[in-house]
């Protein structure tokens, strides 16, 4: 391809200037090209791809994340170091930038290779090449998702940290439509890798959905799950509205969102269910055992005037008091309809003591329902 006049300049000019290089200490060196190629960088019609910025940075400050969902066999381990060794780092390591150092977003058995490999290593000089994610990936739970995106089409998944990154996702109020996008996934995986922890009900029982997004929630509002928050109010124009991320519930611990109880029958678990709601008594004592031992819980749901709050109190003291998960609240329907009316009620007045002791407004049952069926116990 014939050259520019003006490009041959630049050409023949960087390559005289480039030679003061070789005189250069080894980290001088290293540093000066970096910067040589930040220059270049911007002002290249790439630059909107990583990978026409890489740089060489020193390993040890390039540090694993926490949510990796990538494994790797020893046998697949040794032939990644193998193909280092013999064809060289073909693909940069990508990273983000934090705290002064780098983490990594994809490339941590790439990494590991260049830590524990001698052949490898020696080669490195202390340094390995890195590329930096678009800004607009900075955001943990982008970061997560672009981790499985480069994971999917390789290697092999640990379920259960799949699992815990899809969970987490939906606590920062993604919704199954973006996960299935964002991280090329079906609907029914995105199910299962919730049912796996357990959380299933979660997501699929309609009364909860709304648990998680208002009506005001937008698809790029996050949780800040990074910080250390106790309660956040978020994603909603209710001032009163409090957000406990999922790992404060205690009724997760409690069993509440579990499938069922092994070695129960479910209609022997349903009836259960049902003899503990039309007892006022024990109900009674169920919902004082949740206001007292499930507080985060409570705020959560019970601050959400999108939900049904009414239910939620049912399905929460019957699981506290008698270790029955809410996949058995069908045996509330069971109840003749004046018992279903005696504990919608014992649920309302309830609520309402809690809601006044902190200063927030008694509702009425049908708010207290959100216009849903009262038969959701």
């Amino acid at each position: 391809m014939r050259r520019s006049i003006l490009s041959k300049h630049i050409t023949e000019s960087c390559a005289d200037l480039f030679q003061s290089l070789d005189a250069m200490a080894l980290e001088d060196k290293i540093n000066t090209i970096n910067q040589i190629r930040t220059l270049l960088h911007a002002h290249s019609p790439m630059k909107d791809h990583p990978i026409d910025l890489v740089l060489w940075e020193p390993i040890d400050s390039v540090k694993k994340n926490d949510y990796n969902p990538n494994s790797v066999a020893p046998t697949e381990l040794k032939l990644l170091e193998t193909s280092i060794v013999e064809d060289g780092y073909t693909q940069p390591i990508v990273t983000w930038i934090s705290d002064g150092h780098r983490e990594i977003v994809d490339g941590f058995h790439r990494s590991k290779v260049a830590r524990e490999s001698e052949a490898v290593s020696k080669t490195l000089m202390g340094y390995v090449p890195v590329t930096t994610v678009r800004d607009r990936q900075l955001n943990k739970s982008n970061r997560m998702a672009s981790t499985i995106r480069h994971n999917r089409a390789r290697g092999t998944h640990s379920i259960d940290a799949m699992s815990e990154i899809v969970l987490e996702l939906k606590a920062r109020n993604w919704k199954t439509a973006r996960i299935c996008k964002e991280l090329g996934m079906e609907e029914d995986e995105v199910l299962r890798l919730c049912q796996i922890s357990g959380l299933s009900g979660l997501f699929s029982d309609a009364e909860f959905s709304l648990a998680w997004e208002s009506d005001t929630a937008s698809n790029d509002a996050e949780l800040d799950f990074e910080a250390d928050y106790s309660a956040i109010t978020q994603n909603t124009s209710d001032t009163t509205r409090i957000f406990h991320t999922f790992d404060k519930w205690e009724a997760v611990g409690a069993g509440f969102f579990a499938p069922g109880i092994k070695g129960r029958d479910k209609e022997d678990c349903e009836q259960e269910y049902g003899v503990f709601l039309s007892d006022r008594a024990a109900f009674a004592e169920g919902i004082e055992k949740v206001f007292s031992e499930w507080p985060n819980s409570c705020e959560h749901n019970l601050t959400n005037g999108s939900m049904n709050r009414i239910a939620w109190i049912g399905q929460a003291a019957a699981c506290a008091a008698r270790g029955l998960p809410s996949a058995y609240r069908g045996g509330f329907s069971s109840l003749p309809p004046e018992k279903q009316t005696e504990a919608n009620e014992l649920a309302l007045s309830y609520l309402n003591k809690w809601l006044t002791s902190r200063s927030l407004p008694p509702v009425t049952m049908e708010e207290a329902l959100s216009d849903r069926n009262s038969d959701l116990f």
